[in-house]
């Protein structure tokens, strides 16, 4: 109770951190785009295409918890908690092709740089900056570390505030050395890490959803811990995945030593149970078998052909 508790609080806390960031976000990119058209600055319009995307995604996180909140049901017996995991990916795909169009335009600046209103682009750079850092710090609340769908908005108002950071760098030495290179130069560095952020986060959504173990979950740890209770010989058809961010699962089948009574298999799960909370795993499935039943003797699956897989990959 007190981890469902907790997690609850969490959602609730996550989903107030990106409604009021959505807000902040989508007002000041609508002043930065007209800012960036009426200044002829590549640096801010790019800043201002990746708030947009930053507003998108905020929307969509939001919604990806509202949709994660609707109970299961007979077709859908997770819940939709998968949706914030799709959510994540959409939004790294878009970091990538923000990046990719980046680098495009700032390639057709480096060949022909235009004129570039120096000082409005500094002044709007500026107010970007502190428009982020509000915003950035806002989703710092959050559960940055443990809720992939939080994580990549905070990556995407991260790269906005690496944006504000680089216009006003290149506003100022266009200001004083007249670096007209300066503006899609800030553009490229900001994509580069725009890219690497977006690649990121949608190789984690993917890791998800094709059910790899969580990156914090030691499956060698885990089945030492199953098999280090007494009445459990061995362990075989071993999976462990994640239903969506933080709420980790694990299925498996466990031979005891000697035949149990109803009441004895009860505790028995119960204490294996325990175990396993501590460990990080909230959702337990355990089937227990005699040792003359038991019908697999592979730690992790028993439907392949061949050699066992390799459990460090």
């Amino acid at each position: 109770m007190g981890h469902d508790h907790g997690h609850d609080h969490s959602h609730g806390a996550n989903k107030k951190a990106l409604w009021i960031s959505f807000i902040i976000t989508t007002s000041y990119m609508i002043i930065e785009a007209i800012g960036g058209f009426l200044t002829n600055s590549l640096a801010l319009l790019s800043d201002a295409g990746h708030m947009l995307s930053d507003s998108v995604s905020l929307g969509v996180g939001v919604l990806a918890f509202i949709m994660g909140e609707k109970v299961a049901s007979f077709s859908k017996t997770y819940g939709y908690k998968r949706f914030e995991i799709l959510a994540a990916l959409f939004n790294g795909v878009t970091l990538v092709l923000i990046a990719l169009y980046i680098f495009y335009e700032a390639y057709k600046r480096f060949l022909e740089p235009p004129e570039v209103a120096s000082f409005g682009m500094l002044t709007i750079g500026i107010i970007g900056l502190i428009v982020n850092i509000v915003v950035a710090w806002m989703l710092m609340r959050g559960d940055t570390e443990h809720n992939l769908n939080l994580r990549a908005a905070f990556l995407h108002v991260l790269g906005d505030l690496l944006g504000s950071v680089g216009a006003i760098i290149a506003a100022v030495l266009i200001m004083v050395f007249n670096w007209g290179w300066a503006d899609p130069l800030a553009s490229v560095i900001v994509a580069v890490l725009v890219l690497i952020s977006g690649w990121r986060v949608a190789k984690d959504s993917v890791h998800v959803l094709m059910e790899g173990a969580p990156k914090n979950i030691n499956l060698e740890e885990i089945a030492k811990t199953i098999q280090s209770i007494g009445e459990i010989e061995d362990i075989h058809d071993l999976h462990i995945w994640s239903i969506t961010s933080g709420k980790n699962a694990l299925s498996c089948h466990a031979v005891v030593t000697q035949n149990l009574t109803i009441q004895e298999c009860q505790t028995l799960l119960k204490r294996v149970e325990d175990q396993l909370r501590k460990k990080g795993i909230g959702h337990i499935t355990i089937q227990l078998e005699s040792s003359e039943h038991s019908h697999g003797n592979s730690l992790l699956c028993s439907d392949y052909k061949g050699n066992p897989p390799d459990p460090s990959h």
